[in-house]
């Protein structure tokens, strides 16, 4: 259950070295730093236009695209042919892969990004895994920590699994598609292929090739 073969093709991800011997996706997460720590060489191979900030720490592939005004922190390791463009703020232990788009106003922080990923309008991506040609709509946010601070917990067909994270955002599946201005609480899991409808406030497991629906009832009056 959970297992990364379910969610994520690894043959889409340079860093596939970090699922070895795990047994759910998101026990990659805390293996990042120390991954960064003894993988990562820095180097600039793309573009930069203007001036970007980009940290001592940071690897960025050639044909990437660096626009003014982003952050890249680091340590950090952007793949070739991404856009990062500008206003995007990408912070401590990141991952990025071949031919994503991380957008203006968007925020990552500790998190692994599988290739063709789209993150490209007011996003945040915390603690969380993105699998290969996942898209999340403008004002998407992964939500990672609880608001009582407790270890984070997945809620399972078969019960309540906990993880041992106290900061654990989602896992997105390959090709999935996130709806402009929804919110995945910490703990979210969706499957391949799956669907959230715009505006919703998702948490727990959406199984592989699956759409989950937000129906709004409007309230129609002449104006005053």
């Amino acid at each position: 259950m959970f297992a990364p073969s379910d969610y994520l093709d690894l043959e889409h991800t340079e860093h596939r070295a970090l699922f070895e011997n795990t047994t759910a996706c998101w026990e990659v997460l805390p293996r990042i730093t120390s991954y960064l720590q003894f993988r990562l060489k820095p180097a600039v191979h793309g573009k930069l236009i203007g001036r970007p900030f980009i940290g001592a720490q940071v690897f960025i592939g050639r044909g990437t695209i660096v626009e003014p005004g982003a952050v890249i922190k680091g340590p950090a390791w952007i793949g070739e042919d991404c856009e990062i463009r500008a206003g995007c703020y990408i912070r401590e232990n990141v991952l990025v892969g071949n031919g994503n788009v991380l957008g203006n106003s968007s925020e990552f922080k500790n998190c692994l990004l599988f290739d063709g990923v789209q993150a490209p309008h007011f996003n945040y991506v915390g603690d969380s895994i993105l699998g290969h040609r996942a898209h999340l709509g403008a004002g998407v946010i992964l939500s990672n920590v609880k608001l009582d601070k407790s270890p984070v917990t997945v809620q399972g067909p078969e019960g309540v699994v906990p993880t041992g994270l106290r900061k654990f955002g989602a896992v997105v599946g390959d090709e999935a598609e996130i709806g402009c201005n929804s919110v995945l609480s910490p703990g979210s899991m969706i499957g391949r292929n799956c669907v959230v409808y715009p505006g919703s406030q998702w948490r727990g497991v959406l199984p592989h090739g699956h759409v989950a629906k937000l129906r709004q009832t409007f309230q129609i009056h002449p104006r005053r």
